[in-house]
């Protein structure tokens, strides 16, 4: 071992030390001896935005996140609230990933017990833990991860009784990982009305693929059952028909309902957890149920730390459309300025730009009413066309926007200057997204 590498050993275990000499003196444990439970209390600070970067255990905790997101992100997040309902196999994944991210404040929402069941899918829970209330558990052991933050367990099924105390404080955000209808279509509905920002996961039961896993607006999320149901309910009953962000599978349910036990046939409610819920099991494998749960957490993240998410939308572009508007831009470009000289960009580029940066949609519709007008992932291109954004500059993908054939005409007929005088806000739309062609090609 050469000089340097001595030297960074022996500050790395200095510094090891330091901080488990901090931590020793931090925590004390009080055995009460009636019920033999080993109860751990702490000094240690309340997590908040004027200890997250000072505390130096909170520091080192929370270091790589803090790394990701930056030092006044990472306050934004110890500030935060955020209200988890539902903590099985979606939300005790979500929760926790909040909770080891740095949120300050979470408030955990079910009413069910942890069953033996239910370990094949639930993020934290052990056998020493059947039997109790989900929330509690998660409480508990979220305390052992990071004591600072404040926790609290409401055992309690969300309805309309309950809906203020579980909605109560201003929580920054919330989550949704409920996978009864009416209550999910309830907990939605008032999240909107309340101007509370929610993210709701769907149906992840009997599934198994986690690339198929999706993140759209509830009017594109057509090839979910649980978000199709939800959706009608939003729709008939509050009149809200977008706007609402959902986790979702585009894959088919591969199984189905496990049959109900002899003994049960005859009275199947007597399975019944409360009155209208499922009374046959749904198989869970259990990667799927943690993949919801943790891509409802990074989309809750990076809002509250003020990161920008673009999802892969869930539309399916053919390879004969991807054709057409390749053959429409040369025909184009040929036409508008008398060669191909101009153009820079490939196939591959096109298609990148149609599908992840203009969801298959005229730039003047948008994906959410596409959705509306077209069936299911399905998106009709028979009528678009790629030009030029500024025909000054070169055909480029962070230069093409997609418009209707009539668009796309009447837009090549004025200077860009015109077009941002005329249209300001949606000139400053389509350029945040030809941004992103930029940045992710890396052009200066």
């Amino acid at each position: 071992m050469n000089r340097w590498s001595s030297l960074a050993l022996a500050f790395g275990c200095g510094v090891a030390t330091g901080i488990g000499l901090l931590m020793a003196h931090r925590r004390r444990r009080v055995c009460h001896e009636a019920s033999g439970h080993v109860q751990v209390h702490t000094n240690a600070p309340v997590l908040g935005a004027d200890t997250v970067l000072s505390d130096p255990i909170l520091c080192e905790h929370l270091a790589r996140c803090t790394a990701f997101v930056g030092g006044e992100s990472q306050q934004r997040l110890a500030d935060a609230f955020v209200v988890v309902v539902g903590l099985g196999g979606v939300g005790s994944h979500a929760a926790q990933a909040l909770l080891r991210s740095g949120v300050g404040r979470l408030r955990l929402v079910d009413f069910d017990q942890v069953s033996l069941s239910s370990l094949n899918r639930h993020a934290l829970a052990t056998r020493k833990d059947v039997g109790d209330a989900k929330a509690v558990v998660l409480k508990e052991h979220f305390e052992r991860i990071l004591p600072e933050a404040n926790v609290e367990a409401m055992v309690s099924l969300y309805n309309a009784d309950t809906r203020e105390a579980a909605l109560s404080g201003s929580p920054d955000y919330v989550l949704d990982c409920i996978d009864h209808v009416d209550t999910k279509a309830d907990l939605l509905a008032t999240c909107v009305a309340r101007g509370l920002p929610v993210v709701s996961a769907c149906g992840a039961g009997a599934r198994a693929d986690p690339t198929r896993v999706r993140m759209a607006d509830i009017a594109e999320c057509a090839a979910d059952p649980l978000a199709r149901a939800v959706r009608h309910r939003l729709r008939f009953q509050h009149g809200i028909k977008e706007g609402i962000t959902v986790v979702f599978t585009t894959e088919k349910p591969q199984v189905t309902l496990v049959p109900l036990p002899e003994e049960a046939a005859d009275d199947p409610s007597q399975l019944q957890v409360m009155p209208t819920f499922r009374v046959r099991a749904m198989p869970v494998l259990a990667p799927v149920p943690a993949t919801f749960g943790l891509a409802c957490a990074a989309h809750v993240l990076s809002q509250l730390a003020g990161l920008k998410l673009h999802p892969t939308p869930p539309v399916v572009l053919r390879d004969a459309q991807y054709e057409r508007l390749w053959n429409r831009l040369l025909d184009r470009e040929e036409e508008r300025f008398g060669s191909l000289d101009g153009l820079a960009c490939d196939k591959d580029e096109l298609a990148y730009a149609a599908l992840e940066l203009w969801k298959g949609a005229s730039a003047r519709m948008g994906s959410l009413k596409a959705a509306a007008r077209d069936k299911g992932t399905y998106r009709n291109t028979t009528n678009l066309t790629f030009t030029r954004w500024d025909a000054q500059k070169v055909a480029r993908v962070d230069n093409l926007v997609l418009l209707t054939v009539e668009e796309a005409d009447k837009h090549d007929q004025k200077s860009l200057h015109e077009v941002r005088q005329s249209e300001p806000q949606w000139s400053k739309e389509v350029e945040e997204v030809l941004q992103r062609a930029k940045q992710c090609y890396s052009f200066a």
